[in-house]
């Protein structure tokens, strides 16, 4: 099943985790949405800033850590997905609380790890 992801703190460094991520998601065939703070293209999708509310996402992966994260929230929140992949290092109970208060699923988890595994 594919699941459409949202990419946060997709850069086009490709020695960043969400320039791995989101290429490897591209080619286990998930459609992803790019939002970072720097304009450009990763995996053949523009990042975007956080600004507009996608409804249709299944899963945010989290690559923004928990110090610059309390500014995203609401935008976090808004999206309502399905669920929050914690991505090493982006760990934070206070957001995966927010997030659980609402319904939604969250994991502490390596995305990339989850795709080489068959598990996301």
């Amino acid at each position: 099943m594919k699941k459409k992801t949202l990419v946060l703190g997709a850069s086009t460094n490709p020695a960043r985790y969400s320039y791995l991520a989101a290429n490897r998601l591209v080619n286990h065939g998930h459609p992803i949405i790019n939002v970072g703070l720097k304009k450009g293209e990763l995996a053949g999708t523009s990042i975007e800033r956080p600004e507009e509310i996608h409804t249709d996402i299944d899963t945010i992966t989290l690559y923004v850590g928990p110090a610059h994260q309390k500014d995203l929230y609401d935008y976090i929140l808004k999206t309502k997905p399905k669920r929050i992949i914690f991505n090493p290092g982006t760990e934070n109970r206070e957001l995966e609380e927010k997030a659980q208060d609402l319904g939604i699923e969250t994991e502490r988890a390596c995305t990339l790890v989850l795709l080489s595994t068959g598990e996301y």
